[in-house]
């Protein structure tokens, strides 16, 4: 029998119409598929809500994906899709798999030779890129940084040492009631040169993003408390890193 589709299916970061942030063809498709593997299945469901789906909510299959799910667990929940029916994967934000769960059933259904299909929707990693202003071409993200004081400074020295030396856009985020703490935390530990970028509430009415060096942040007064944000830097170039013939091309000749 041939497999159906697996389908990567983006939602909405925060609390707006999924109509505003997905394209058409997304909606329509959604409205079509009757099986999903979820983060967790309430708000799949007032996701789904939004649609006029061809079949009643209540016939819809909703599988949470468990957490540390074994190979047959996950197996189990590509049973449609081996069946030749579609399914689609949503996390509660953004895209499945980029910083939520999802990337293992993926990772399953190619070695099953199912197809995967990537919709067009929000990510808040690379829409606070696209608007930070840093580098786009070079960039990490790291998830989460350690939460004890000394461990989190040690850490951005880290990262803000390897920005300088290789050009590279550091990203990460924080749990939302703790990103008063991590923006002292950044105005503390990099340097004054390195350029910070927030953007909180991407995508929704309250966005709001700021990108300056760190020391005009010092002079900002930021309400971040409990919003879903993240942050972004990129050092000043490592001067280690211009090469001898860069300062030949820009020397001076003086005739005598």
């Amino acid at each position: 029998m041939q497999p159906g589709t697996l389908h990567l299916i983006p939602t909405p970061l925060g609390p707006t119409c999924a109509a505003q942030c997905l394209p058409l063809p997304v909606i329509e498709k959604i409205s079509r598929i009757r099986h999903f593997a979820v983060e967790q299945s309430k708000t799949a469901r007032a996701f789904l809500n939004q649609f006029k789906l061809e079949v009643r909510i209540q016939d819809i299959n909703i599988q949470p994906i468990p957490k540390h799910a074994s190979p047959s667990e996950l197996e189990t929940l590509l049973l449609p899709v081996l069946n030749g029916e579609d399914m689609g994967i949503l996390s509660e934000a953004g895209c499945p798999a980029i910083a939520d769960p999802g990337s293992d059933l993926v990772r399953l259904a190619h070695s099953m030779d199912i197809p995967v299909y990537p919709h067009i929707g929000p990510s808040s990693i690379l829409l606070a890129l696209m608007a930070s202003g840093l580098n786009g071409q070079q960039f990490t993200f790291h998830g989460y940084l350690p939460i004890p004081h000394q461990d989190r400074h040690r850490a951005l020295l880290h990262l803000e040492t390897v920005s300088a030396k290789e050009n590279i856009t550091q990203i990460f985020i924080e749990t939302p009631y703790r990103n008063h703490a991590m923006l002292d935390r950044l105005l503390t530990s990099l340097q004054p040169d390195t350029h910070l970028a927030v953007a909180c509430d991407l995508s929704l009415p309250t966005q709001w993003i700021q990108s300056r060096p760190i020391h005009l942040w010092k002079s900002m007064n930021v309400d971040l408390n409990r919003r879903p944000a993240i942050f972004l830097f990129l050092a000043a170039a490592d001067p280690s890193r211009i090469l001898p013939s860069q300062f030949r091309r820009t020397s001076v000749r003086v005739k005598g």
